[in-house]
């Protein structure tokens, strides 16, 4: 990405928010939703009597306000959550966090950490070297350019991306992890993405090499290779964690109080770690491949409940 390209993105960024925000103020979260959903998925909304995983994600998204779901959505709250549940052995050690910005001691923190905003997704730096990770470019490291895009980031509202209310009230914040590698000495940890229906662990899709180009498999939970994919179709050979009855148990202790729940896992050495609890992937605007899946996943998801 050239200086002129990251710049432009830099700008377009805050400005697609903002087109967001001035739609929130016409539209309701139904119309919203039926909106998007037959643009993203292609089909009209049948929100009265939805089938498919993704139609019954946004009937959540309008009928299912647990206020559990905004604390377990705040990645910084969601460390009390995960270490009542399982412990603070899974949780990736906090370095600080605050909710002012220009308050962050870049003097006192590690030669390598993580930034993260707590009230969304994707918002997320690498620090490491005197080098930042801008944009999936890896850059010198500037404190001022750095603040600029976290305060950037701290004025978003990720609830008018998707209409995923669970994220409308959650205070911002910034929280500074330890970076963690594998067992490599890559700092591009595999994730384990386990969905989680009622309760039970029911399939694992695996994102891998996020940094040069990223491959999704997905497996059931006797890790045999499902044909299915809506975020790339382009495979890697994947071998079998030695830990996956931990992986499951773990996803099966933190998914427990949920209808449905997506528990990301990173594991390194032999030690797992929490990434992050997610009630809509990708907003439930996901288009499935082949498409039989949308609805082989909304069977196993009893609204009803």
């Amino acid at each position: 990405m050239t200086n002129k390209q990251s710049k432009s993105c830099f700008i377009y960024r805050p400005l697609r928010f903002l087109k967001l925000f001035l739609t929130n103020l016409i539209w309701s979260d139904r119309i919203f939703v039926t909106r998007k959903y037959q643009k993203k998925v292609g089909v009209m909304l049948d929100i009265k009597n939805p089938k498919t995983f993704s139609s019954k994600i946004q009937w959540l998204k309008l009928n299912d306000k647990n206020p559990i779901y905004t604390k377990c959505a705040d990645k910084y709250l969601v460390r009390e959550y995960v270490e009542d549940k399982i412990g603070k052995k899974y949780l990736i050690p906090l370095v600080t966090s605050t909710s002012n910005v220009d308050k962050i001691n870049f003097n006192k923190l590690p030669n390598e950490y993580i930034m993260k905003c707590n009230h969304g997704s994707g918002m997320n730096i690498i620090v490491k070297n005197g080098k930042m990770n801008k944009f999936d470019q890896w850059v010198d490291f500037d404190e001022n350019k750095l603040k600029g895009i976290l305060k950037v980031w701290m004025r978003k509202n990720f609830y008018h991306l998707h209409r995923e209310w669970e994220y409308k009230d959650i205070p911002p914040r910034v929280v500074i992890e330890e970076l963690i590698y594998d067992e490599t000495g890559n700092d591009g940890l595999n994730d384990y993405k386990i969905h989680c229906f009622h309760g039970k662990p029911m399939y694992i899709q695996t994102i891998f090499d996020r940094i040069e180009g990223v491959k999704e498999n997905w497996f059931d939970t006797e890790w045999k290779l499902i044909d299915l994919h809506y975020y790339s179709s382009v495979q890697a050979d994947v071998k079998k964690p030695e830990n996956l009855d931990e992986l499951l148990k773990v996803a099966e202790q933190l998914s427990s109080e949920f209808s449905y729940v997506r528990v990301d896992l990173y594991t390194t050495n032999s030690s797992i770690y929490f990434g992050e609890l997610t009630f809509r992937p990708y907003g439930g605007f996901m288009n499935f491949v082949p498409k039989k899946w949308d609805r082989i996943l909304g069977d196993l998801l009893n609204l009803n409940n």
